[in-house]
């Protein structure tokens, strides 16, 4: 069931990079996150109202939110700080690079994430999973040289290295939610609802510091209704992706290696919606994903 979870997380995340892109083609950058953030917590709200009013009905319910103390709070600011850098790197970087480059280089967090798997939950993958692993390593790689073709120094452009930035923060965040999830045992509720709600506050914060008193030299912003279904796919996206971490038996490793498979999507609108370049050089890179992903399901039939 932990698998299926995040097929369907790497799913909606592929619509979630789709709708990124839209929302930032020569837009601002830093009100479109902090309306993201926004909406998401909107969503989440009337749950922890109706979670802290009515208990007992919420608790028969996958909705509920349980009251968490102060030392678990500090834990989830610490939570929505990371992400929230990881956030940031990304969207810059996915406004001003291909999303059919952008979002390949970012699909890499996984190599990062089995390390760290490896390294602090002693995880052991089986020879169909090790397989899986190595067939998305490589097609990975072989999606982010085929973005050369684009024309893009990988080592001298500031925004690959914001997607760098982002893979690498992205890694530690999905570390440090296996930490939380099956080591400190946190409500997976608890920690998707509250961390949107700190991620506004940070944001808001660097919306008066940052932005505001340079809104005028800066990009301006445009309203596009692209921003709430940002935050709609992610939140769904994000539900299905602490479900499936909430089940002992769910490996980190290869959850974060099927949400990485969203890459099909953005490759999909990266060729019909944006009619980005040097497609068919990148098709069999996308087979070579897709072959991936059926290796890491056996892998947890067999």
């Amino acid at each position: 069931m932990w698998l299926t979870l995040a097929f369907l997380s790497a799913t909606l995340l592929g619509v979630y990079d789709v709708f990124k892109k839209i929302s930032l083609e020569k837009n601002a950058v830093i009100p479109v996150l902090f309306l993201n953030t926004v909406f998401c917590s909107l969503i989440f709200l009337p749950i922890i109202i109706a979670s802290y009013l009515y208990p007992e009905t919420m608790q028969k319910t996958i909705f509920y939110v349980p009251q968490a103390d102060f030392h678990t709070h500090l834990y989830i600011i610490l939570k929505s700080a990371i992400v929230l850098s990881s956030w940031l790197c990304a969207y810059f970087a996915l406004k001003h690079l291909p999303i059919t480059i952008a979002s390949p280089i970012k699909a890499s967090q996984p190599i990062l994430t089995l390390i760290g798997a490896f390294w602090f939950f002693g995880e052991r993958l089986n020879m169909w999973q090790w397989g899986g692993v190595i067939v998305s390593l490589l097609a990975f790689y072989l999606l982010s040289v085929s973005g050369k073709k684009e024309g893009i120094k990988f080592s001298h452009n500031v925004w690959i290295w914001c997607i760098v930035g982002a893979t690498i923060t992205g890694a530690i965040s999905g570390l440090y939610d296996k930490y939380l999830m099956q080591r400190m045992m946190f409500d997976r509720m608890t920690v998707q609802s509250w961390y949107n709600f700190y991620q506004v506050v940070m944001m808001g914060l660097m919306m008066l510091l940052i932005w505001y008193p340079k809104r005028k030299t800066s990009t301006p912003f445009q309203w596009r209704w692209s921003i709430p279904l940002i935050s709609l796919f992610l939140v769904i996206a994000d539900f299905a992706y602490f479900y499936s971490l909430s089940y002992q038996d769910a490996l980190i490793s290869i959850v974060s290696l099927v949400r990485r498979s969203g890459v099909v999507v953005s490759f999909i609108a990266g060729w019909l919606m944006f009619k980005e370049k040097n497609i068919k050089s990148k098709a069999f890179d996308l087979v070579l994903v897709i072959c991936a992903m059926a290796l890491l399901y056996f892998g947890t039939k067999y």
